[in-house]
């Protein structure tokens, strides 16, 4: 039976040039690098509440980095190192391979050295901090949305949400709608270079990890601003837009969570810049709305009249 040191060495021991000190020592060294503040996050992964036990080993190794690496995205800062706390039921090596195999495959792609961590016996819990470097003073914060910025959101909105969805039978997929819905609850790719595209440019900005009108109310909140969006201008998969009179579908839409889209303002007369933007990273880049003074969030019809909105957002303590 392999030691928690052997397993350490064997699936999360690699080179880490960028660090000044890596895996094996008390504690990682790091050096920022100059006139660069550093940015820092955590996420927990729980089984049976963020994956199930039947997901894919590699697929989770993913999406617990890629989760860490949507929230660099959304500050607009450049991810280097990680940290990786890792509770594991049994020393299952064949798991643990294809976990290594996800999380480094993502890690490579991104330039994310792991540089530390922990192992313990437990419920599969899965705990990464990422740091990432930004230039002092240009991270992408909640709290600098204007009353006249655009509202504008990266990709499609929902697609992950469906997905789950169909996985707990609350809708109904034929077997080619869910091929194309799956890969965006598995394998969701964080937009780090979007958010790096956007320093200078968006006032604000986060990454829907909660669901649309729970993650742009906190910007609404930091910025003490409203909101008008637009539910027609709203980005969907073409799965997601054939189920669209659902209601299941369009609580999917407007509070699923698992996107990992960015949203963010940015004054409009940046507008053609953005849609330049889109074309240069092949990126899909939506404008749904607008800021407004005051407070409070509107959807509007395609009438431009008010929709009744009851859904919010996830939240693990209300669900």
């Amino acid at each position: 039976m392999p030691s928690e040191f052997d397993l350490i060495r064997q699936y999360f021991t690699r080179p880490t040039p960028s660090a000044l000190l890596g895996v094996g020592d008390d504690a990682a060294l790091l050096q920022v690098s100059p006139c660069m503040d550093l940015a820092v996050s955590v996420d927990m992964l729980v089984e049976g509440r963020h994956f199930s036990p039947q997901d894919g080993p590699g697929t989770v190794g993913h999406k617990s980095l890629a989760v860490n690496l949507s929230d660099m995205a959304a500050m607009g800062a450049q991810p280097r190192w990680a940290t990786l706390a890792l509770a594991l039921p049994a020393a299952d090596e064949k798991w643990l391979r294809g976990f290594a195999g996800g999380f480094f495959g993502l890690a490579s792609k991104f330039g994310v050295e792991l540089v530390g961590g922990d192992t313990t016996r437990g419920p599969l819990n899965i705990c990464i901090q990422i740091m990432g470097e930004v230039p002092a003073g240009k991270a992408l914060r909640r709290d600098g949305a204007k009353a006249g910025d655009e509202i504008w959101v990266s990709g499609t909105l929902g697609t992950a949400a469906l997905a789950l969805a169909f996985r707990q039978g609350r809708v109904e997929l034929d077997q080619l709608e869910a091929a194309a819905c799956l890969p965006a609850l598995y394998v969701p790719q964080p937009r780090v270079a979007l958010g790096l595209a956007l320093r200078g440019i968006a006032t604000a900005a986060i990454d829907i990890s909660d669901g649309l009108l729970a993650d742009l109310g906190h910007i609404l909140e930091q910025s003490q601003v409203g909101a008008e969006i637009h539910f027609e201008a709203l980005p969907l998969h073409e799965v997601t837009r054939r189920h669209i009179n659902l209601e299941v579908a369009k609580n999917c839409v407007l509070a699923g969570g698992d996107d990992y889209e960015l949203c963010f303002t940015a004054p409009a007369d940046r507008h053609a810049e953005l849609e330049e933007l889109s074309l240069k990273l092949a990126l899909p880049l939506a404008c749904i709305g607008r800021i407004a003074s005051g407070a409070g969030l509107a959807v509007l019809d395609g009438k431009g009249d008010p929709m009744p909105v009851e859904m919010k957002g996830f939240d693990h303590f209300a669900q």
